[in-house]
């Protein structure tokens, strides 16, 4: 690693991270109620999204940096505007909200909400452009199936992909009214994170299982998968290397009584063909919740349990590197 800096504003565990489309921005979401934005090149912080009334599970940002939407578990899935840091609409959902995405063209967003209060797991379609109350879809998950976990947009607006408890991952969808397309168990335990790559034709799946799986999107096949000895709470695919990075560790209530060392908080790059891995980072003092690359590929953050995320420069060694089949 070529360099590493921390950002530190969060007074509770980090729950995902985000980066915008040109990546000079970066998004961390957290359980204390506020998310914030930084400046990727040098961590500065630019501020803080302040309208929550409980921990923040999920956050995403269009395309273009001009909203931001936020789930938390005050069952409110918020739309905001990225760069005033005000409120443009809240979406009050029945139940808290595990993850939150916006579509392709940056007008549709969803949102999968949790089986909590009497109220089943649901995915939620809404254009941005009207009001709250107007919804484009709405599918039920449970009792059909476990509760949904986590989601992510699939090329044009035209699908939405979601990761569930007892480790299914379903496609819908959305230009029929959420139809299921494709459904299969790809792992044995909870789906805690999906991302796609960068042309979208393929997604990692983390799973409790202590794997990573690499799906085709067109024909919803497995592809490859990625071993460890810990579950998996994230990974995230390289848009510069044949490469998948993964985070998690031992659980967090377990983490008091374990060393760092013990409880394998360290994240882990893998070859994307051959399944290998190649090389780890040790640095957080928690479980990691949330990796993500950006959109360069020459750098990645990682935001753990601890409160911390780390944001780690690649040396020249990697950017240079050329494998050879």
């Amino acid at each position: 690693m070529k360099s590493v800096f921390f950002l530190h504003g969060h007074e509770r565990a980090i729950t995902q991270i985000k980066y915008n489309f040109e990546g000079d921005l970066l998004f961390t979401a957290s359980k204390d109620k506020e998310p914030n934005v930084w400046y990727s090149v040098n961590g500065e912080r630019l501020g803080s999204y302040k309208g929550h009334q409980g921990g923040v599970w999920t956050i995403d940002v269009s395309w273009d940096s001009r909203h931001l939407i936020s789930g938390a578990g005050d069952c409110n899935c918020i739309l905001w505007d990225c760069e005033r840091g005000t409120i443009i609409n809240t979406f009050l959902r029945g139940s808290p909200v595990r993850s939150c995405g916006f579509g392709y063209s940056g007008n549709l967003m969803a949102c999968v909400t949790d089986k909590a209060m009497n109220h089943n797991s649901e995915l939620w379609i809404h254009d941005i452009r009207a009001s709250p109350e107007t919804e484009v879809a709405r599918m039920g998950i449970t009792p059909a199936m476990a509760a949904g976990r986590c989601m992510v947009w699939g090329p044009l607006d035209e699908t939405v992909v979601t990761g569930h408890q007892d480790g299914w991952i379903v496609q819908w969808d959305i230009r029929e009214g959420g139809r299921i397309l494709n459904k299969k168990d790809f792992h044995d335990k909870q789906v805690n994170d999906i991302q796609m790559n960068k042309d979208m034709t393929l997604l990692v799946s983390a799973s409790l299982d202590n794997t990573a799986k690499l799906i085709d999107l067109e024909s919803f096949e497995h592809v490859k998968t990625y071993k460890t000895d810990r579950p998996v709470n994230s990974a995230a695919i390289s848009p510069l290397h044949d490469y998948v990075l993964v985070g998690g560790g031992q659980e967090a209530m377990r983490v008091t009584t374990t060393s760092a060392q013990q409880g394998k908080f360290d994240a882990k790059f893998f070859h994307m063909i051959y399944e290998d891995q190649f090389a780890s980072v040790k640095d957080h003092f928690g479980p990691i919740n949330s990796v993500a690359f950006h959109p360069d590929g020459k750098s990645y953050t990682s935001g753990g349990e601890d409160g911390y995320a780390r944001v780690h420069y690649f040396g020249d060694d990697y950017l240079k590197y050329d494998f050879d089949y």
